[in-house]
């Protein structure tokens, strides 16, 4: 990595020089329209704005992410290198978590000078954003400015990021599909001999609720918080309505009607009676200074390293379930062009940039060699294990004691978690298990399906205030769900949803028809 304010240091400095290009299956290369091709070289689609000759285009970008401390020294050394690169000048907008949806709305609504925006499916919403015509169609861009990105990347982000059979935003190559675990404090688990690797059912953890409940009276056995969901054996499309993954019929249904969630919420309620619950988990904010025993987390390979050096000790987990990718999952990082912006196809060509130049994507993902982290000398055997791999460097990285205060950005928005560096705690191998996992994932029947909910978009409105009300209690077994799972679905009823799923329910049986 280079020193700040030094661009003519050589980029690649690591082993790993390069991706291996994926050939098989859905991980083919996508073919583009021929029509998204002739409109590109004959209508000018995608074509810049004339520019002062020599000046950099600037282009503005809007992430998710709390402002940092050094994010101008960072920002400064990222500009010094890629106007050389490719003549651009950027400018990031850093918008806080929980303002992000509701700034993003306000700017695409009544802002037409931004270039790209993070988006997902669960911030900045990005099917909603596509249907209503706010992010430029990139096939053809892709093709082009694109095209060494676009045959990196897993195809299946590709297709999840189609929306009526365009492309619509560049999605960040990390874990594609969803993995709900366990995560046990090991010191429990080493002191009681705790098999966790064998605890992946709601039910598989009573005995050992039981047994930290009696042995261990200053811990918390379950861990909740409001956040907490029971595991969900369901592609939610529009929450609570979905298809459950095993069914190929698919069949939609409230997620509350099927029996595996009567039987979740059960179990639920049975812990939170015999006290292995903390009593505030409807209402609870995580606590790290609280003892627990077991919470859930949304996982990839090697999350327990990350969660062990977020709580300050260390945990164990295993997978509830076997991973499955829904459009959800597979759309959890995009980075969308804005359609009226004035430089799409500088913009492509930086997030192309991003997501295939080492030196560029670790400057924005750490900061500054020297200043935010150094290269720390990986174990010999180790390097040795992975030196074939493209997925894999020959060193790692420490991350200097101030860098959480003064550099810390979430490593997702950006771009591609397999061009970055591994941490000093983590194996060199990170990479090549993360493509691993992604290669096992495996697709829900319902991948691939986008509901257009304009038609029920009054009842699904409705939805959230009913869920808010009972849902976080029903979850945490605060209340009895033989009382309150009736006015749930009661209340949704009232709301329109069977409306809602009758009119998925149509839309499923035209796409299955399709396919």
């Amino acid at each position: 990595m280079l020193k700040q304010g030094n661009s003519s240091q050589s980029v690649k400095t690591g082993k790993r020089t390069g991706r291996k290009s994926k050939t098989n299956g859905r991980n083919s290369r996508l073919i583009l329209g021929l029509g998204s091709l002739v409109c590109f070289l004959l209508a000018g689609c995608g074509t810049e704005t004339s520019e002062v000759e020599g000046e950099p285009v600037e282009l503005t970008w809007y992430q998710v992410g709390d402002s940092q401390k050094d994010d101008q020294m960072v920002q400064d050394a990222v500009n010094e290198y890629i106007q050389e690169k490719i003549g651009v000048k950027l400018n990031i907008v850093k918008v806080g978590w929980a303002d992000y949806s509701q700034k993003m709305q306000v700017v695409i609504n009544t802002d037409d000078t931004w270039d790209m925006c993070f988006t997902s499916s669960w911030t900045n919403d990005y099917l909603q954003n596509v249907q209503k015509g706010a992010y430029l169609e990139l096939d053809s861009l892709l093709q082009n400015q694109g095209k060494q990105m676009y045959e990196e990347i897993d195809g299946r982000f590709w297709e999840a990021a189609k929306v009526g059979g365009k492309i619509y935003g560049v999605p960040s190559e990390k874990e594609i599909g969803n993995c709900p675990m366990w995560v046990f404090t090991k010191e429990y688990v080493d002191k009681y001999e705790i098999p966790y690797e064998d605890i992946h059912t709601l039910e598989d953890l009573e005995p050992w609720l039981e047994l930290i409940s009696k042995q261990e009276p200053d811990v918390v056995p379950m861990y909740l918080t409001k956040d907490y969901t029971a595991p969900t054996y369901m592609d939610k499309i529009q929450d609570p309505v979905g298809i459950e993954y095993e069914d190929d019929e698919l069949i939609v249904k409230n997620i509350f009607d099927t029996e595996t969630m009567k039987s979740s919420l059960k179990t639920m309620r049975r812990y939170y009676l015999a006290g292995y619950i903390n009593k505030d988990a409807a209402v609870a904010s995580d606590d790290r200074t609280v003892k627990r025993f077991v919470t859930k987390g949304d996982g990839q390979p090697y999350a327990e390293l990350t969660w062990s050096k977020d709580l300050g000790y260390e945990v164990v987990v295993s997978q509830i379930m076997d991973v499955k990718i829904t459009n959800a999952s597979a759309r959890g990082a995009i980075t969308a062009i804005n359609k009226n912006s004035k430089h799409p196809g500088k913009a492509m060509e930086l997030l192309n940039l991003i997501n295939t130049d080492e030196y560029l994507r670790n400057l924005l993902n750490y900061g500054i060699e020297g200043v935010h982290w150094d290269k720390v000398e990986a174990d010999a055997g180790e390097a040795e294990a992975v030196q074939d791999s493209a997925y894999a460097y020959e060193f790692k990285i420490k991350l200097n004691d101030d860098f959480a205060k003064d550099y810390s950005v979430p490593y997702w928005v950006q771009g591609g978690l397999f061009h970055t560096y591994v941490l000093e705690n983590e194996p060199l191998d990170k990479w090549i298990v993360f493509k691993e996992f992604n290669d096992r994932s495996i697709e829900a029947p319902s991948f691939g399906f986008d509901f257009d909910l304009e038609p029920v978009s009054s009842q699904v409105a409705a939805f959230r205030n009913i869920l808010d009300e009972y849902g976080r209690s029903l979850y945490t077994g605060s209340v009895d769900p033989d009382k309150y799972l009736p006015e749930l679905n009661k209340k949704l009823e009232a709301a329109g949803i069977q409306d809602v799923i009758d009119e998925m329910q149509r839309q499923v049986d035209a796409w299955k028809a399709a396919q």
